[in-house]
């Protein structure tokens, strides 16, 4: 059932936060097992693939589906099987107790198991042009888009290893990738660097400012209004998509002091799913998906992450005898 009412305080076996690909993929298996898992969707609901249009890379559609539509029918397949989703947003956690103890407002929830699946947010440049195109060739997943781009101009946003690999990978499809950064030194590794520059579909712009994307009112980028702040000159790049290849924030930061994360705030799980502090597991404490994931950050990936976290979380509450 779906919910948006709390009551004051409520014991739960297993709460899962986040509701994109890997949580509802652990609330899936989790229900399927009697558990009856308790999903708060947050302040992102669906995850990365809410904003996402037309998925081609997931397994069992031949044709492609909208990620909207995808995660729908992951919501849906959930609480079939018993899982409850509630709009929510975290305030704060204790893990220090058993059960964990969430704080939603004015309500409480005690998780005697916790799945963090919270995700990761894309780095955007918070434009409003960008923002109305994102899914109309505005993309932050080269993996995820890049076929589209076959035999069109591009240009990549950033400046650091992200930005390189994103251009790299982007250069199979599209006949020219521009790359675009605001200053003209460059925060990428020199062997990534040199990779990309001494690519031959791949050309460099320093100095270099996206003030607004083309093609809002056609639904389609058709181009960047561009500013060189070494010149102060306003031009246009005419390119068909717009790749940002700025980096990830992981959602991790009600965790920071809690869980074991990296230098950049992704947590670090033990044997894949099982969350530390300093270095020794957490009983009942899980994490899955994008929050933990650095390197591959796919639908099918954190799916995949999902389910482990699920397993794990049922071996953990027979072993307690639940």
């Amino acid at each position: 059932m779906i919910s948006n009412n709390t009551t004051s305080s409520e014991t739960r076996d297993v709460v899962i936060l986040g509701s994109g690909c890997s949580g509802l993929t652990a609330a899936i298996y989790a229900a399927r097992s009697n558990l009856k898992p308790l999903v708060l969707e947050g302040h992102e609901p669906g995850g990365q693939l809410s904003i996402t249009t037309l998925v081609e890379n997931f397994p069992g559609w031949p044709e492609g589906i909208q990620g909207p539509e995808l995660i729908e029918n992951m919501k849906k397949q959930a609480t079939r099987f018993g899982a409850e989703l509630r709009m929510a947003h975290l305030n704060s956690v204790d893990l220090s107790v058993s059960p964990f103890r969430l704080t939603l407002g004015k309500d409480t929830v005690l998780a005697r198991t916790l799945v963090i699946a919270s995700g990761a947010s894309a780095r955007w440049l918070n434009l409003p042009s960008e923002q109305a195109l994102i899914g109309h060739g505005v993309s932050s997943c080269a993996t995820c888009d890049g076929f589209f781009a076959s035999g069109k101009e591009i240009a990549v946003i950033g400046g650091g290893d992200s930005a390189m690999e994103e251009a790299l990978f982007l250069s199979r499809f599209a006949s020219k990738v521009t790359l675009i950064n605001r200053t003209d030194r460059f925060r990428a590794s020199p062997i990534m660097l040199e990779r990309a520059q001494a690519h031959s579909s791949i050309e460099f712009l320093t100095s270099t400012v996206v003030e607004e994307v083309l093609g809002v009112e056609e639904k389609d980028v058709k181009g960047l209004r561009l500013r060189n702040t070494a010149e102060d000159r306003e031009f246009v790049l005419p390119v068909s998509f717009m790749f940002l290849g700025i980096g990830h924030i992981p959602n991790a930061q009600a965790f920071r002091g809690m869980v074991d994360l990296d230098e950049d705030g992704y947590i670090l799980a033990q044997d894949d799913v099982h969350c530390t502090l300093n270095g020794k597991a957490i009983p009942g404490l899980f994490a899955c998906g994008d929050i933990k994931d650095r390197k591959y950050r796919q639908a099918i990936t954190a799916a995949g992450s999902g389910c482990m976290a699920a397993l794990e979380v049922e071996r953990f509450l027979e072993e307690q005898g639940r």
